[in-house]
Formats: structure tokens, sequence, C-alpha cells
């Protein structure tokens, strides 16, 4: 075999891998087959390039049907649901017999019919030919001017460059995949862990009041001026699931992010991430909150902006698994109560920024990396600006119910019955809820008529509430309205009968109204 196959062979590589982007599968020891990939393109094929002359078209048969078994087993091994893979000879001659009914068909693999291979042969006498079906079938033009002959250093030379662009490729993408080593992961890990230990011997990760001692989200307090409860619920967890399955995910994205970011690069991006996550959630969610899931969800934005800058080495390393599970997420986040969506998506565009802003190590694009500062800044000032805004506090009377509660509990019924009149004054539609919660206080403080008339417009906004049917019962009873008492209590057992207290003031009720009919 003449020099003039081996440079062809080389060219070809050549201009796949440093033209079009394709990387090496495999490279035989002989150096004379080499496969090819490109696996961030899903239509690209695999590519395989045989140096080898045929003499007999049998001999191409049977090596068509194992190129196809080799497919196979790459099809299987990248989790494809077809493949096609483009075979190219690089022959001398042509088979001396008849071979080309086995060049006009693709050959699919009889193992699920799942993999074709499309054989092309560039021979002497066949190099127009060959090119046009392989410029055709890879829509680019692959021809190029071939001499008769070539020196042994014309065929060293195109090996050379094109085995040194492609470990120059597989370094650069490495380096860029591993610009630093995991550190604040860890930190990160072991805080959380700490935390939530201290949590369960303080009175426990679960309960209301411990979370919120140790600075769970809790938009009354953030609107009294407590800032920091945009930061602190990150490092909280409440409850063991929730503490596994979030120190899991920070375990396997916070390494990837920081092998790509860098350790101070990942620090500003996990914390601007919970940070945006729970102004988002403070916006959005009146309910208590904790947890690292919003900062967990900055690292997936910080991954689709790394997808941003590198699609293909995106694609082709991490693309589609993590597009498919940050998918599974969002969709388990919002089919599923009791799940803070708003800070799992504040996080995730808040994780998506930071990384912009801060950019990629040794990569700085600095125009790119201040347009992303001044979208992070305009967001955050205008989310605070309406979270603290009056018509923000309109859609928080979750939050106001929740620390009312909490000093009901601490019988801090003064705190309580303030928090409480100032969400009456902000809600756009005060709840049964509220109107019910301020007359209890209101009992405690010995406000009867105010009780009374709260009491009132909870049952008017839920006449099936039991509850306050009983609360009025017993201040008509202190306040000697016997017969109202009776109409109450008596509304309260019809609504709910198996209460048990509830029989017992009926019948405090008719004693003293018995009383009072047989007194003097």
């Amino acid at each position: 075999m003449s020099n003039r196959e081996g440079f062809i062979f080389w060219n070809l590589a050549n201009l796949l891998i440093s033209g079009h982007g394709y990387r090496i599968i495999q490279l035989f020891e002989n150096q004379k087959e080499l496969w090819l990939e490109k696996l961030e393109n899903k239509k690209a094929p695999i590519i395989r390039i045989l140096h080898h002359n045929l003499d007999w078209s049998s001999a191409m048969q049977r090596d068509i049907e194992f190129t196809a078994g080799n497919g196979e087993r790459v099809r299987k091994q990248i989790g494809r649901h077809e493949l096609s893979v483009v075979n190219i000879y690089v022959s001398e001659f042509p088979p001396v017999d008849e071979y080309e009914f086995r060049l006009t068909k693709p050959f699919v693999h009889s193992d699920g019919n799942k993999t074709m291979v499309t054989s092309i042969l560039i021979a002497q006498g066949q190099y127009e030919e060959g090119f046009r079906r392989l410029s055709e079938r890879l829509s680019h033009d692959f021809s190029f001017a071939i001499k008769e002959d070539y020196s042994e250093e014309d065929v060293e030379l195109m090996k050379k460059a094109s085995l040194d662009y492609a470990i120059k490729k597989e370094k650069t993408e490495r380096a860029i995949l591993l610009s630093g080593k995991p550190f604040f992961t860890y930190i990160f890990i072991a805080i959380q862990l700490a935390v939530f230990f201290w949590l369960q011997v303080h009175g426990g990760s679960t309960n209301t009041s411990t979370l919120i001692k140790y600075g769970a989200k809790v938009n009354q307090l953030i609107m009294d001026g407590e800032w920091w409860r945009f930061i602190t619920p990150v490092f909280l967890h409440i409850g063991f699931v929730h503490l596994a399955m979030n120190t899991l995910a920070l375990y396997f994205l916070g390494i990837e992010v920081e092998r790509i970011f860098g350790s101070l690069r990942f620090l500003v991006i996990y914390l601007f991430a919970g940070v945006t996550g729970f102004i988002a959630s403070f916006i959005f969610s009146a309910n208590l909150s904790a947890g690292a899931s919003g900062a967990i969800f900055g690292c997936f934005g910080a991954l689709l902006y790394f997808g941003v800058i590198y699609p293909r080495l995106f694609f082709r390393t991490m693309g589609v698994n993590l597009l498919v599970v940050l998918g599974i997420n969002l969709m388990i986040g919002f089919s599923a109560s009791g799940i803070d969506n708003a800070g799992h998506l504040g996080g995730l565009v808040g994780g998506f920024l930071a990384a912009g802003v801060v950019h990629l190590p040794k990569k700085k694009k600095i125009l790119l990396q201040m347009l992303f500062l001044m979208a992070s800044a305009s967001l955050l000032w205008g989310s605070l600006s309406y979270g603290y805004s009056a018509f923000g506090k309109s859609h928080d009377e979750n939050s106001s119910l929740l620390m009312a509660q909490e000093y009901i509990k601490q019988n801090n019924y003064d705190k309580a019955y303030n928090v409480l009149k100032e969400s009456e004054k902000n809600a756009v539609n005060v709840s049964e809820k509220t109107y019910f919660l301020l007359s209890f206080v209101e009992i405690k403080k010995e406000m009867l008529s105010e009780a009374k008339t709260h009491l009132e417009k909870a049952i008017k906004l839920d006449p099936s509430f039991d509850e306050a049917f009983f609360n009025l019962a017993l201040i008509n009873l202190e306040q000697k309205e016997l017969e109202e008492a009776k109409e109450n209590i008596q509304q309260a057992i019809k609504l709910n009968p198996n209460q048990q207290n509830y029989a017992d003031l009926l019948q405090e009720i008719n004693r003293q109204l018995q009383s009072s009919n047989n007194g003097p």
C-alpha cells in the first residue's frame, strides 16, 4: 500500500477532528482504524475510518457486519435509541469482484434493527464518487486534491497534526471542566450537618419555634427588619429526609460547579442563589421556609450558564442528564404540596445570574459580566422593593398568622395582637382565620366586645366554623347572654357533634338557663 492511502486516511481524520468537532473514541494499535464521535449532536453519526486494502467484496461484507456489531455496542454504551455509523474504507484499489451492491444500501444490525451502517469506499478510480457520497452523507464538502504519491514524512506530519489537535482539545476541555478542587462544597455540607444536629438537640428540626429561633424564613420577621433571614435559612433543614436529599444533591452538583468555576466563584454563586431563592420565597410564599434547595437550584443555574458558553462541551458531557434531572425536580416540585417552588426558581435564576457575573476562570468577558451584574442588581432591587411594599405586605396574611401563633405560644398576647391588627389593616381580603385568632387574643386580653365582633366576622366568612361558634357561645355566657349562647353552642354541636367540650358547655348553659328561670 502506498503512502497516498495513509495521507488520505489522516487527512480525513484531520478534517473531521479539527474542522467538524469530532473526537476520537478509539485509535487501534496499528493506527489504521479510527472511530470518531460527536455526541453533542444527536443527528451526527459515529464515523469509522479503516485504512486497509480490500481485495474481495466478501471480505468487505464481513467487515461491514463486524462494524455493525461494534456500532451496536457503542449505541448501548452511549444510550442512544438508534445509531448511524458512517464506515469509510481507504483502499489502494477497489475489490476485484462485484462490490457496488454492498455499498448501495445501508446495512442494518440484526439485533433490534437499531444500528445502521453506511459504507463508503475511497480508492483509486473511485475518489470522486467516494468524496461525493461522503460529502452528501455528512452535509459538508470533504473533497480535496490527491497527488500521485506522498512521502512518509507527509503522512507523519498529517497524523501528528490530527493527533496533536485532538490531544490539545482534550486537554483544553479537561482544564475547563477541572478548573478547581472542591472545598466549599464540603464546608457547606459540614455546616448544614452541624446545624441540623444543633436543631435536634435544641428543640427539634421540625419544631416551628426552634426553626424561627435559629433563622428560618418568616416573612413577618423580615418585614420587621430581620433581613438576615434571607441567608440563614440556607443552612437549616426541616427533618432528616429534607437534610439527606439536599446534602446528596449538594455533594454531586456542588462538586461539579466548584470544579468548573473554582472555589471562590462557587462561593459567590451558592450564597447569591440561596439569597435570591429566599427573596423569591419572601415575595410569593407566606409559609415558613428553610433549606439549601434554592442554593442547590443555583448550581443548576450555573451549569446552565456553562452550557450557554460551551454548548458543545456541555451537551457532550452533562447536558442531557442535567436537563432531565432539572426537569424531574421541577415536575416533582409543582406536583407535590409543601414545596417552596418560588425558592427553587429564584435560586435557579440567581445561580445563572451569579455565574454570568463571575464568569469562568481565566475567561474574562468584562462587558458580558457587567451586563449580568446590572441585571442582578436590578433584579434584587426590584424584588426587595416589591416584597417590602404595602402591596407585598397585603399578600402575607399567612406569615402574620404564623408569627401570631408563635407569640401566643409564648403568652405574648400584646405582640400577637399587634401582628394580627397590622395584618387586618393591610390584607386585601381578611380571612376567617385571622378574625378567629384575633378574637382569641382579644379574649385573653379581656377585650370581649372586640372578640365578639371578630368572631361574628369569621362566621360570616365561614358558616361551618364550629370553633368560632363555640368561642362566641363562651363570650355570650360570660356576658350572661344565655339564649344567644345556647343558640351558638347548638350550632357548634350541629357542625361537629363529636366534641365533648361542646356538649359540656351546652349542659352548663342549660343549667344556668334553668336556674335563671327558677330564680326569685
